[in-house]
């Protein structure tokens, strides 16, 4: 097989990388995220601590983990392990970018959208006994990430109303906590009722001109699926993967009609959400520009960011180093398609 890149500062000797070997580790841990327990966070650090050396560390602050695992890699960690939910991890992975530190998941949060892509039970403890063998069989590659406004996402960024819906959830506080699937559909409705979203309208800008008029909702997809809802993964587009460039779904409505038609879609393999006549679907994005007339609210990894006027959006391949636990034929993030999936919107 063809060896995975290294990135700058991985370990080499005589010009070749030396194989991988975990013996040093970092555990990041949320104490507030929704599914960390004391004793699942017991038995993650006993099981942890069989690689060799453990340091575990806690988030004390909004954006404290990018601190936490940015001070790992410049300490030649082999990697940080982050138990906590799709918004710490999304810090982690701000810090490791570009470094030699691999990112490696534990579910921690109520939806666990990364860790699940990967195809990690979503209990952490059934989950570390998986990513304990991943560490051991070096199961490790350089995967994309999406870039917004200088800021790395993992899976997706939701602008317009999908992040209006995120930015009342957030306000929520301690009961996202314990009500989160619930919360996130009662957010959802409200949003809708109240007009949130639609007294934002953007423009997307797409290469060689193209341009996405009266924009209401937008889905940046750095793989699939969305997201979650309970145990169903709503599915933009199969073919996005951790290995492919970026997809982008937009609507141009929020009537109950056209949303129940893509949120139908999205339950089974997206094909009509994304040939829908009031969405437009583009396949292999290196880029885009959003313009807001004047500001539009947005979300990287279901973290609300608040508003801007502009937001400039990449795909940087091979970004990060990460943990893949049970790995397969398909990349990381993959979805065996349909013949349904075949026509997909390319820009």
């Amino acid at each position: 097989p063809t060896p995975t890149p290294t990135p700058a500062g991985a370990r080499q000797r005589d010009g070749v990388p030396v194989a991988w070997l975990v013996v040093d580790v970092t555990l990041i841990v949320n104490p507030v995220a929704s599914s960390v327990t004391d004793r699942r966070r017991r038995h993650v650090e006993l099981q942890l601590r069989s690689l060799g050396r453990l340091e575990v560390v806690e988030t004390r602050a909004r954006g404290h983990a990018t601190e936490l695992a940015a001070e790992a890699a410049r300490r030649g960690v082999d990697a940080v392990v982050v138990l906590a939910g799709d918004g710490t991890l999304n810090e982690a992975a701000n810090g490791l970018v570009g470094t030699a530190c691999a990112l490696a998941v534990l579910p921690g949060g109520s939806t666990n959208v990364f860790a699940r892509t990967l195809g990690l039970p979503n209990d952490p403890i059934e989950a570390t006994g998986d990513l304990l063998d991943a560490l051991a069989r070096d199961t490790t590659e350089l995967v994309g990430l999406g870039v917004a406004n200088g800021r790395y996402f993992l899976f997706h960024a939701g602008i317009g109303f999908d992040a209006a819906v995120v930015r009342r959830v957030e306000r929520q506080g301690v009961l996202k906590r314990y009500a989160g699937h619930p919360l996130f559909v009662l957010s959802t409705l409200t949003a809708w009722l109240r007009h949130d979203g639609r007294r934002s309208p953007f423009s997307v800008e797409l290469a060689e001109g193209e341009v996405i008029d009266d924009a209401l909702f937008s889905i940046v997809l750095n793989t699939n699926p969305y997201t979650y809802l309970g145990s169903h993964p709503l599915t933009v587009d199969p073919a996005t993967t951790l290995s492919t460039a970026l997809s982008v779904l937009t609507l141009r409505s929020l009537g109950l009609a056209t949303l129940a038609g893509v949120f139908g879609s999205t339950l089974r393999t997206g094909a009509r959400a994304r040939h829908h006549p009031k969405t437009v679907f583009r396949a292999d994005v290196d880029e885009l520009r959003v313009v807001g007339r004047p500001t539009f609210p947005y979300q990287l990894d279901g973290d609300y960011l608040g508003e801007v006027e502009v937001l400039r959006i990449r795909h940087h391949p091979g970004a990060l180093r990460l943990v893949v636990p049970r790995p397969t034929a398909e990349p990381p993030g993959s979805t065996p398609p349909t013949d349904l999936d075949d026509d997909r919107g390319r820009s």
